[in-house]
């Protein structure tokens, strides 16, 4: 079974060899390796190119952002299953993936997602906000739940049929893409009881009031896109659900 990850980078040289090293560490043996750069100005190319041929698939050129990033990605992917990990992120240890590629082995299940822990930025080792995803239920969509983005493997066969990120979100096209195979076309998932990735703070749609506000209305927006009916408290408890991750 090949896996393949997919790195988004652009102008993230401080932390982008992090990621590399993390992915090259896995002891899992069938890798494919794609990063997608958006055309960095600030030595991320460099940083990357320096490690030749370890990396399966390199291009940097112009892009729409990072959804449209994470397409092309997914696009030049030849692996039976794709995963991301972006250049902020490391993997929680180097058995992350051949814990990934065991799940689908023992559920025979069309995705999998396990647990996620937010970092600080200049020290991995300091967690921040623990997210215990638990096992999946569909139900607990109309609740705020989703899976950690991070940590969410789905077969290249899913995209193939049901499609892949929807670019007109800005911030929220990974939580419309999990609602839309999960929930509305039922695909197959399992939950792995353990931490996959580690997540450096400072996500897109976290920053400021302002972006959570508008990312708030983008959640809506994916279940309307997807002729869906959310209840009237799912926008309101979603981000209320990540309180629990810093207890």
């Amino acid at each position: 079974m090949k896996i393949s990850i997919i790195t988004i980078v652009y102008n993230n040289r401080e932390t982008i060899a992090d990621a590399i090293e993390s992915v090259l560490s896995q002891t899992y043996p069938d890798i494919e390796y794609i990063v997608v750069d958006g055309l960095s100005t600030d030595g991320t190319v460099e940083v990357v190119k320096k490690y030749g041929d370890r990396i399966t698939k390199f291009i940097s050129e112009k892009d729409q952002g990072l959804y449209d990033a994470i397409n092309k990605g997914i696009q030049l992917a030849t692996g039976d299953i794709i995963g991301l990990l972006h250049s902020d992120d490391i993997f929680y240890n180097e058995n992350a993936v051949a814990c990934v590629a065991a799940a689908f082995e023992a559920y025979q299940t069309d995705s999998v997602y396990g647990n996620l822990l937010y970092v600080e930025k200049e020290d991995t080792g300091k967690v921040v906000r623990k997210w215990v995803s638990g096992s999946y239920k569909r139900e607990n969509f109309m609740y705020g739940w989703m899976p950690p983005h991070p940590t969410f493997y789905v077969k290249k066969s899913c995209y193939d049929r049901y499609g892949l990120y929807n670019t007109h979100f800005r911030s929220a096209a990974d939580y419309e893409l999990m609602l839309r195979f999960l929930y509305k076309h039922g695909v197959s998932t399992a939950y792995i009881p353990e931490t996959l990735v580690k997540m450096r703070v400072g996500g897109k749609s976290n920053v400021t009031l302002r972006n959570r506000i508008r990312a708030n209305r983008e959640d809506y927006a994916a279940w309307q896109v997807n002729g869906l009916k959310p209840g009237f408290y799912t926008r309101y408890l979603k981000p209320l659900r990540k309180l629990v991750q810093f207890l």
